[in-house]
This record gives C-alpha cells, structure tokens and sequence, in this order.
C-alpha cells in the first residue's frame, strides 16, 4: 500500500494504477451529487439535456454539506452512503464518469462499472465532516440550488486523505 498525491485532472490516466488500499490525497475539482440530484441528472440524460458538469473524467462526491460558517470555503461535508447511488452509476461511469468518492459498500453491478471503465472508487472516513471541509479551496453551487444540501457543488479541494476501496483490478477492500 502507498500514498500518492492525485489531481483530478488526471484521474483518467492515474485511475487503473490505484490498487485497493492505496491512500490518496486527491486535489482539483469534485462535483457533490447525492440522491435527488441523480435522479436530475437522469432526468436531464432522458431528454437529450445538457448536464451541469461533464461527464468525461469526473469525480462525484457523496456528500450534502452543511451551510457555510463565515469565514470557510464550505461547512461540514463528510461522505453519504454511496449505495444509494449505485443504481446510477453504471450509466454514469459508461459515460464517462472516473472516480466515485463515498462510504460503504458498493453492488457488484458497480463493481462490474469500474472494472469495465477503468474507474475507482474512495472511501472518506464517515463522521469526520469537519476534517474534510478542511480540504476544501472553494464551493459554487452549479446546478439544482432549489435542493438545497442536495444541490450540485463544484468543489475545488487540496489534499483530500481518501482511500482507494474498490480498483479497476477487481481490487475490493471490503471483501478481503
């Protein structure tokens, strides 16, 4: 197991060299998307629709933070159960999408996804919002602000500690 400093920008090259285990200090730009915001991005996907953020290399982050103190770039912001997710996101990753950021397990049909793609998937530690929200440079929310958590963020993050939990070598932390 190593750590390796990673940018988003090029997640799609660094993806298939993470092995389940490696921790990871991932810098660039993330999208927040929980549940109500997918089922708006399949709505959108549905009718042909432009989305808030492109697809191609992305990293989406399970997370609904909390509203900004002063003086901070974002509130608290730890990761949700991604399983709620996972009925999404093989469509997303075929389009696409790289990288996954959340907590918990995850259904072999995502697992299929990122070995298919050549995507990852990173674990945060639950329970520590506060420490993540440190990582964060800045927040614009860019799409579906009427969902207020739930709304899609772009987060610019420095040196955010994750975890490599499932790689695209059929790598599963949580099956060993």
């Amino acid at each position: 197991m190593s750590e390796k400093k990673v940018h988003t920008s090029q997640i799609v090259q660094i993806a298939p060299t993470l092995h389940a285990g490696d921790r990871v200090l991932l810098s660039g730009i993330i999208f927040t998307a929980r549940d109500a915001a997918h089922k708006r991005i399949f709505s959108l996907l549905d009718n042909g629709k432009s989305l808030p953020f492109p697809l191609a290399g992305s990293c989406i982050y399970y997370a609904g933070p909390t509203p900004t103190p002063q003086g901070m770039a974002i509130g608290s912001c730890g990761p949700t159960t991604s399983s709620r997710m996972d009925i999404f996101v093989p469509r997303l990753m075929d389009l696409g999408m790289t990288c996954m950021i959340g907590k918990g397990q995850r259904s072999q049909p995502v697992v299929d996804a990122i070995q298919r793609n050549g995507g990852v998937y990173l674990c945060a530690v639950g329970g520590a919002g506060a420490l993540a929200a440190k990582s964060v440079r800045s927040l614009e929310v860019i799409a579906f602000e009427d969902l207020g958590c739930e709304s899609v963020k772009r987060l610019e993050i420095e040196d955010f500690p994750l975890l490599v939990a499932i790689d695209c070598h059929g790598g599963n932390l949580f099956e060993r």
